[in-house]
């Protein structure tokens, strides 16, 4: 269970100190689909940040099952089970797939169970498993090798800060699979995601809404959702991605 207890993040600008997250206080249970959503500017991305320890708090405390890991680094979450995907995925010139999930794991796995991950987010292992993560890679594919790293490291807490940026449609499409696959899966995972896109919210066991770095409303997608339909807190997939 993650527990983030009256957590603040302010920078200074031009005219001063400026409130990005304001004394919020969440509960990711664990096991739990949870979609974070708002509008733009809202704090949504710098609190992932702030959970996988990119950011460091003004104030309060953050709490993985049990253990406060304020104090610790993002190397140190990571130990801890934090696995953290961001908007844009990282290029790696001269490392290949293999290698990537094999740091990823954290041991050298064989190209069998390489393959394995890479079939669980619908890449054609022959095709990917020796190609270097460079800008030959589309949007698309770059989200869903990222996704394979995380399953490679079997986190306790996996964090998508907007998985769907930057990519088209049919991408979109295999995300949303790839998600409903891990909602799905027995293991013992926890998924929160960062997103105001309807078919993501769609399949979450809660929604948090964020605006202005203050939560607003948080319950489950049955209680959250038909409110926000049509609103700036749930956007169209044609509306962001084309």
């Amino acid at each position: 269970m993650l527990e983030l207890k009256n957590i603040s993040f302010n920078i200074e600008d031009g005219d001063g100190k400026a409130e990005i997250i304001r004394d919020i206080s969440l509960t990711i249970p664990d096991n739990k689909f949870v979609v974070i959503t708002g509008p733009n500017g809202g704090g949504k991305s710098t609190l992932a940040r702030l959970i996988a320890g990119i950011c460091p708090l003004s104030s309060g405390k953050i709490v993985l099952d049990g253990t406060d890991i304020t104090g610790m680094s993002i190397t140190e979450r990571a130990r801890m089970g934090i696995g953290f995907a961001f908007q844009q995925p990282v290029r790696f010139k001269g490392l290949t797939v293999l290698d990537l999930l094999r740091i990823a794991a954290g041991t050298k796995i064989s190209v069998c169970q390489a393959c394995d991950y890479l079939s669980e987010v619908g890449l054609c292992a022959k095709e990917y498993i020796d190609r270097e993560v460079n800008s030959s890679l589309s949007g698309g594919e770059l989200k869903r090798i990222e996704i394979a790293t995380i399953l490679a490291r079997d986190v306790k807490l996996a964090v998508f800060d907007e998985p769907e940026a930057g990519i088209d449609l049919w991408s979109f499409n295999n995300l949303i699979r790839i998600f409903e696959k891990m909602r799905s899966s027995d293991k013992n995972r926890t998924i929160l995601v960062i997103s105001h896109q309807e078919r993501i919210l769609n399949i979450a066991d809660e929604i948090v809404v964020l605006a202005d770095g203050k939560i607003l409303k948080q319950g489950s997608k049955d209680e959250i959702l038909p409110d926000i339909i049509g609103t700036q807190y749930a956007a169209g997939v044609c509306s962001r991605i084309g």
